[in-house]
Parts: structure tokens; sequence; C-alpha cells
């Protein structure tokens, strides 16, 4: 009986049935992490599956499902410029573009963005810790005025007790420039940087941040009133983001776990302390 040689070697395939249930369950599995993390890629979700269901999964098998059943992530970048640069206050150089960040409390970010309500708009400030991407101060407020800021700004250093020399980084707006503001950040030895005009590039990890908040929950729901906005966005900043997205840059850990080993296991602290952040004109992740 003349069989050929391929026979004995090639694996019988698989009955399309088969295939077809376990890419729905697969599916399923996918599209309820989704839920959670709607704008997750293939990787994150590659993580967020192993985290929950404690198997390996392959990530071009997890990509494959999310093509097959349109699951794919559509990044838009676009940015809005919500910020007033129109002021006679003194502004200071960009210190961080092309630094290397190697540990926490090095560089900060901040930004603040609207939030669309019934009656009008809610603004949301910001402080995010660039090493650890997590937001160590924040504030909601129904006007956009000089000093809303501050408050973001005494949070984050209540929580951090940052060292001399740590880099503050803002854009040029006058929340940011005026006079209280600065005073706070000379008082705590800050060095003080901030962004060319208009150019969202170069506070890009305050602005992903920013693109984060709006994709993964103010796009999600539909704020009638300044209490939603303060119910919501509060728990989407802690619980959310700083305890459960993970972020691939530091490890695909979520940015509280992150600062937490940081401050407290030697050897972990080793293995991320050999995490360099090149920052550059366009490096928003």
């Amino acid at each position: 009986m003349k069989i050929s040689t391929s026979t004995y070697y090639n694996p019988p395939k698989k009955n399309h049935a088969v295939r077809d249930f376990n890419d729905a369950q697969l599916r399923d599995e996918i599209e309820a992490i989704q839920t959670d993390f709607p704008y997750a890629g293939y990787r994150t979700v590659q993580t967020y599956l192993f985290r929950r269901k404690g198997g390996l999964y392959n990530g071009k098998k997890i990509r494959r499902i999310m093509g097959k059943y349109g699951l794919q992530v559509i990044i838009r970048r676009a940015f809005v410029r919500t910020t007033d640069f129109e002021h006679r206050l003194p502004v200071y150089p960009n210190l961080i573009r092309g630094m290397t960040i190697t540990g926490i409390n090095q560089v900060w970010v901040s930004d603040i963005t609207y939030v669309r309500i019934a009656t009008g708009f809610v603004y949301v400030a910001i402080i995010l810790d660039v090493f650890s991407r997590r937001i160590i101060g924040w504030v909601i407020s129904k006007s956009l005025n000089r000093t809303f800021t501050l408050e973001a700004l005494r949070m984050a250093i209540m929580l951090r007790n940052p060292p001399p020399g740590a880099i503050h980084h803002s854009d040029k707006g006058v929340q940011y420039a005026c006079y209280d503001y600065i005073e706070i950040l000379n008082q705590h030895n800050f060095r003080i940087s901030m962004s060319r005009s208009g150019n969202p590039y170069d506070n890009a990890f305050a602005e992903s941040f920013m693109k984060t908040l709006k994709k993964e929950e103010v796009y999600l729901w539909e704020y009638e009133s300044f209490i939603d906005v303060a119910e919501r966005i509060p728990y989407f900043i802690e619980q959310v983001y700083n305890r459960q997205r993970v972020h691939s840059a530091i490890g695909y850990l979520p940015p509280v776990w992150s600062s937490k080993l940081l401050f407290s296991d030697n050897k972990r602290r080793k293995e991320l302390g050999h995490i360099n952040l090149k920052i550059s004109a366009t490096s928003p992740t």
C-alpha cells in the first residue's frame, strides 16, 4: 500500500465545529474583559486572561479571534486644546524632552480636561507619576479657575512627599503658570518644566491618560449632573485605572502594584529599576 511519507507526520486537522466552539468560548472571555476594559488590545487581553483564568493563551490566537469577531481596538489620535495660553505670566523650558526616567518621583506630569454634562461642563485636573503611571493627584471642579489645580498638586505632595529636584511638567496654561501654583512648586523644591504652546506631544503621558479616561469611562456614560461625574470619575481613577488597569511599560502591572513593589520589594525594585523610559516628542506610553 502506497502512503505518502507526510501522512505520518501531519496531524489530522481539527473538526471545524470544535474549532468554532473553542473560538466562541474565547470570544466570550475576551468580551467579558472588554466590558471592564473596552480599549484593551490583544496583549493586554492576554495578560487579563492569564490572571483571571490561570492558563496560557497564545497571542496570535487572541489576535485572530479579535479580528474574526470585530473586537479590535481602534485608536483615534485627536487632541483638543482646552487651556488658556493667553497670559503674561512667566513660563519655563521643557526639561523632560529626551530625558531617561529610572524611578518614581522623578517626573510628574499634569493636565486638565473637560467632561460634558447636561448643563455644561465639569473639569478634571490630574497629576501622574510617569515611571509608575499612577495618578497621584486629581480634582473635579465646576469652574476652570486658576486655583482648582492646586488641590490636585496638594494631594500628590501629601501622597508622595517628593524629594527635592523632582520635575513637575505641565503645559503653559494659566492654571499652571499662576503665582499660587508656582509658589507651591518652589516651596517643595520642584524643578519646573513646561510644554511648548499648543503642542500636546510635549505632554504625551498626561494626554495619554486623558484619552484613556475619555474612552474607557466618559464616553461610556451619559453624565447628567456634576454629582454623576463626582461619583464615577474618582472610582475610575482609583479603583480601575490605578489598581486594575495594566500597563505594558511597567511589566503589565497596575500602577499601584508597581508603586508598592518599588517601595517595598528589593528584588522587584531592582527589576523594575532597570526599566528606563526615554521621553521623546511622541512617546505617550
